[in-house]
């Protein structure tokens, strides 16, 4: 049954808050950690341990009013090639400091738009990873594919470069919807790559939609929903657009007076998960749904569910290299952001061969925030036993923002247990919001988010 939201309920999920794909967020990383910290951190990585890749490609042939990414638009490929040699250049400088016995488990390409690439600069910069990493065979490997003007050439280099995973951006197939985001996507354009990837053999397909995009009733985002549907993708990803021009000038475009209001985007949140669920999915966390045999939907079972830089994810490295403009990787000792604008990267890569714009050391009180955190966003509980164990009586710090959520209006999302709480189904929507509570960094930042929902 769709949930109802009464004014205040509605109000709250209007309220800004960080997606939480790290703790702490972005917002709070320092340019007092650069590339020389960065070196000592690389070469500290104790062998064996697993490594997840992130590279970033900032990239368009066509810039999508909605877009919150790093990315610019360019109508010649020879600033691709030109970024590609600094990539490759990056690439070869962490391979080369990493200690013997790190392996790559996982890899992902996004953008931008990588399937941009050449079919020649695939293979070539798939080519530079397995030179400068030990990638197990049986690494998950996923690109984010933009299915307009996507050709055989392209789709045979990706599954020579051993795609088993692929992401596909949708948004809408609404015209007018389409037109008010500049997006122009058919779904026969869209079902002949998804089909065209089945065949080269790639196993698992994701598909992302938006809610709250201009000019979109309900109705219409669940008729787009209906037609994913028919592709039955393994994955669906259905994320609350999020408007934010003061940090993407480009979105000023959208008239805010076409987006619809907070009890709009709730109602077509909720009516899509329900429709998603009747379909055969299974609801991971707050905006991701899988079939039950895909092993996101396993993870969420299990409790093996992970979250970073993109999203829910079953990888259960140790460590993130973000490769790339703006791109972010974690290791133990913390975070490190490369340098956004692609020319300044590029510079910098050539000079120095690392990019690292600021970044966030991790101490214990982090940690175990942090921990809490995904445990929320993926587990939907904090289990304070369990933190107890692995951040001895640390965690006991946590009690007094526990008794603050039980005396407060989300005390009807959650449900005590023996050691902490569960959030409950009610509850899935102000998830953001019941995680926030245990954020040490939020009441002291001024950066703006997206709102709740």
């Amino acid at each position: 049954m769709t949930l109802r939201f009464n004014p205040d309920e509605i109000a709250r999920l209007a309220t800004q808050v960080p997606r939480y794909t790290s703790y702490p967020t972005a917002p709070h990383f320092s340019a007092e950690i650069g590339n020389l910290t960065y070196r000592e951190w690389l070469r500290a990585m104790p062998s064996g341990t697993r490594l997840s890749l992130y590279l970033h490609i900032p990239f368009c042939d066509t810039l999508c009013w909605f877009c919150g990414c790093h990315t610019r638009m360019i109508r010649r490929y020879t600033p691709v090639s030109g970024y590609l040699d600094r990539l490759i250049q990056e690439i070869q400088t962490i391979g080369a400091l990493l200690p013997d016995g790190v392996r790559v488990t996982h890899i992902h390409w996004g953008g931008g738009s990588p399937t941009l690439l050449a079919p020649r600069d695939i293979v070539r910069l798939n080519a530079a990873l397995l030179g400068a990493f030990q990638v197990d065979r049986a690494c998950d490997f996923a690109v984010e594919i933009d299915p307009r003007g996507m050709d055989d050439a392209r789709l045979d280099a990706l599954a020579e470069a051993g795609l088993t995973r692929a992401s596909i951006g949708v948004q809408d197939f609404d015209p007018k919807v389409q037109a008010a985001i500049n997006r122009f996507q058919s779904f026969e354009e869209t079902r002949a790559v998804v089909e065209a990837l089945r065949l080269r053999g790639v196993g698992s397909l994701n598909i992302d939609l938006l809610y709250g995009l201009p000019h979109q009733e309900t109705a219409k985002m669940l008729a787009s929903l209906d037609a994913v549907l028919t592709m039955r993708p393994d994955r669906i990803a259905l994320f609350g657009y999020a408007h934010v021009p003061w940090m993407k000038k480009h979105q000023e475009l959208i008239p805010a007076e076409a987006l619809p209001g907070m009890a709009e985007r709730a109602e077509s949140a909720e009516r899509a998960a329900e429709r998603l669920v009747i379909a055969g999915y299974h609801r991971i966390g707050i905006d991701h749904f899988a079939l039950p045999r895909d092993p996101l939907a396993v993870a969420a079972e299990t409790g093996t569910l992970r979250r970073n830089f993109q999203g829910y994810t079953t990888d259960d490295s140790d460590s993130l290299i973000g490769l790339g403009a703006s791109a972010i990787g974690q290791l133990p000792q913390g975070f490190i952001q490369n340098i956004p604008g692609g020319q300044a990267y590029e510079r910098s890569i050539g000079s120095h061969g690392l990019a690292v714009a600021r970044g966030f050391a991790i101490g214990p009180e982090d940690r175990l925030r942090r921990d809490a955190i995904e445990s929320l966003m993926c587990r939907l509980s904090l289990d304070l036993a369990a933190l107890r164990a692995r951040h001895g009586e640390l965690a006991a710090r946590l009690e007094p923002e526990i008794e603050a959520l039980f005396a407060s209006e989300d005390a009807a999302f959650v449900e005590r247990m023996p050691s902490g709480f569960r959030v409950n189904e009610a509850g899935r929507p102000f998830l953001r919001l019941i995680a926030a509570r245990f954020d040490a960094y939020l009441p002291r930042g001024s950066a703006r988010h997206s709102t709740a929902l």
